[in-house]
């Protein structure tokens, strides 16, 4: 039977990434099936702290039980603050919470001082949080480690439920060539200086492709400049799809390793290409798809460990083969007729 949904996702102007992806995916498979579908997205600052609240409650502000006169059977929330959402009927899969006042509180990547007003804030955001997620008649999550952060912080349950990768199906295994793919937004979270690092020291002739935009491209670029990387890495910035599809089909490794991720379609994508992923052990949701010596190399969070991998891989396609070949299975389950049967029972 036809539903009419709403999918409740928060837009930052002018960036686009894997929660973008996963909801526009996620309209698109279920118009597949007959089901009427709309994004709602709404802008999100969260600089400065003091202002989060306000955006948190514009959205609970909302009423998205009618539109033009028709009842809406279902909303669906992702991330922070869309799942704060009133409706009678709904579900949440969640991509991430606001990870700043939570697993990054503390840390370089949470912009929350330790001051009254911040813990003060950090308070009101988190019970927010637990009224607008228990009031949820089913949770699901795009990981386990985003479910066990939810369990951890907030006391819920949750069922995880991996999104497939908007290249599904068109990934493919070409040969290994010979240079390691890098495919993520450039931000402090996904690490790309430890692989540059690691680059320094390797003893191959390894090449690096860079693709993807973001805040720390300048940064990274300098510090490629400064470990004397000269053409070995290159920056290519945004790829078109076609693009990035052939890359991966013809790269010897792909290397994701970002710390603690929520998920990481880049994974996904490697495997799916057959390529080997080379990671970290405080890698989060990566590591629930890479086996080490199965399908990618785990290493130690030091730029010489990641340059063995490196190394190793570069020396020996047949391994970097090997590896690559268990990837498809890994992610064969993966689909978007799952996901929709367990969204819309």
């Amino acid at each position: 039977m036809s539903k009419r949904i709403l999918i409740c996702t928060t837009q930052v102007p002018f960036v686009r990434g894997g929660a973008e992806y996963l909801a526009e995916g996620l309209r698109d498979a279920l118009r597949a099936r007959g089901h009427q579908v709309e994004l709602v997205a709404i802008p999100f600052q969260w600089h400065p702290v003091e202002r989060i609240a306000d955006h948190a409650l514009a959205w609970r502000l909302l009423d998205l039980t009618i539109s033009n006169g028709q009842p809406i059977d279902l909303v669906i929330g992702t991330k922070f603050p869309s799942y704060l959402v009133r409706h009678p009927h709904k579900v949440l899969w969640l991509v991430h919470q606001h990870r700043q006042a939570y697993d990054w509180y503390g840390t370089p990547l949470s912009d929350f001082a330790n001051t009254p007003e911040h813990r003060q804030v950090r308070k009101a955001l988190m019970q927010m949080d637990w009224r607008g997620l228990d009031e949820c008649q089913a949770r699901y999550t795009i990981s386990r480690n985003v479910s066990e952060r939810l369990r951890r912080f907030n006391g819920l349950s949750s069922t995880p439920l991996y999104p497939p990768s908007r290249y599904a199906g068109q990934l493919r295994a070409g040969p290994y060539g010979d240079y390691i793919l890098s495919s993520s937004r450039l931000d402090r979270a996904k690490r790309l200086d430890l692989l540059l690092e690691a680059m320094a020291l390797t003893q191959q002739p390894v090449r690096l492709l860079v693709a993807g935009a973001g805040p720390e491209r300048e940064a990274l670029d300098h510090h490629a400049q400064n470990l004397g990387l000269g053409k070995r890495v290159q920056f290519l910035g945004f790829v078109p799809d076609a693009e990035l599809i052939e890359l991966y089909a013809g790269a010897r490794a792909v290397y994701y390793a970002p710390i603690d991720e929520d998920y990481g379609f880049a994974t996904i994508e490697a495997c799916e290409a057959a390529r080997p992923v080379i990671t970290t052990e405080d890698a989060g949701g990566v590591l629930e798809f890479v086996e080490h010596g199965l399908n990618g190399l785990i290493c130690p969070t030091a730029p010489a460990a990641i340059a063995l991998a490196l190394d190793a891989l570069s020396a020996d396609a047949a391994l970097a083969a090997r590896l690559g070949s268990h990837g498809p299975a890994r992610v064969a389950s993966i689909t978007w007729d799952h996901v929709v049967q367990a969204l819309i029972p």
